[in-house]
């Protein structure tokens, strides 16, 4: 039997919430987790907000250590190997940091140079990628501060493309872009998984987005995976026509939006 790209089994992560000087609960963002993604496979996952999609990405890119539970990326145990880790997977995600003062270019090279990519390559590379996402050759030289929202996404995607990563950790990538850079960014994800037979874990609230690259899609709710399949498998399962209403009766309408708003912002450590 082939190995799994991911491997995730009973993963769970809390984070403690003060409600006074001395009482603190504890919030589990991930309770119990199970799934795993083929390589080669391009795996949603779907949930509220607070639902514990960006805990479990940030575990899976060793941004966070989880309190229980098993977790390897192709092969690669974590928290014990998480070096190795860090070296094959890319990583987008909605709030992407940057060097603001420095260019496109100089951003896309500095991490070329940090994975010991000759600069030549990489400024390629870079390039080759962005003309795919519909950014302009005259926007390479631009400080990021400079940029759109949008266009700073393109370069965040890019960034986490320039090492060709065997596996992608996608957290929201299309939040920002315009309906014609959206449709880019898909087209360029399918190309790519063809392409380079590149594993890849995106999270969105995109349901279309869903439907189109996703091989399998999960749902999360409550920080436990309530449902999964391909899109037609959680329709009929759901007994509903379309993705949203299978969503929306298979994950409950009940969450609090104040609820998750908190668990994402102590997720963040904010």
């Amino acid at each position: 039997m082939q190995q799994a790209a991911i491997h995730v089994f009973n993963l769970k992560k809390s984070f403690r919430k003060r409600s006074g000087f001395r009482k603190a609960s504890r919030l589990w963002a991930l309770d119990g987790v199970s799934f795993s993604v083929a390589k080669g496979e391009t795996y949603g996952l779907l949930g509220p907000n607070g639902s514990g999609k960006s805990s479990l990405i940030r575990i899976l890119s060793t941004l966070l250590i989880a309190d229980g539970g098993e977790v390897s990326l192709l092969g690669h145990p974590l928290p014990e190997e998480q070096e190795q880790v860090r070296r094959i997977i890319g990583r987008v995600s909605v709030d992407a940091a940057f060097y603001k003062k420095l260019s496109a270019r100089e951003n896309l090279l500095y991490t070329a140079l940090l994975y010991g990519q000759k600069p030549r390559d990489a400024e390629q590379r870079s390039m080759d990628i962005l003309k795919q996402l519909g950014l302009e050759n005259t926007k390479f030289s631009t400080p990021l501060e400079e940029m759109s929202r949008g266009m700073q996404q393109k370069i965040s995607i890019a960034r986490a493309l320039v090492i060709n990563p065997p596996l992608l950790l996608l957290d929201e990538p299309t939040t920002g872009l315009d309906p014609k850079s959206r449709r880019d960014v898909q087209t360029f994800l399918e190309d790519l998984r063809r392409r380079e037979n590149t594993t890849i874990l995106l999270t969105t609230h995109d349901m279309a987005e869903a439907e189109r690259l996703c091989a399998r899609i999960g749902f999360l709710a409550r920080g436990k995976l309530v449902a999964e399949g391909t899109a037609q498998e959680l329709m009929k399962e759901a007994a509903t026509k379309t993705l949203d209403d299978a969503f929306i009766k298979l994950t409950g309408e009940e969450l609090s939006d104040k609820d998750g708003d908190l668990l994402e912002t102590v997720a963040a450590g904010g």
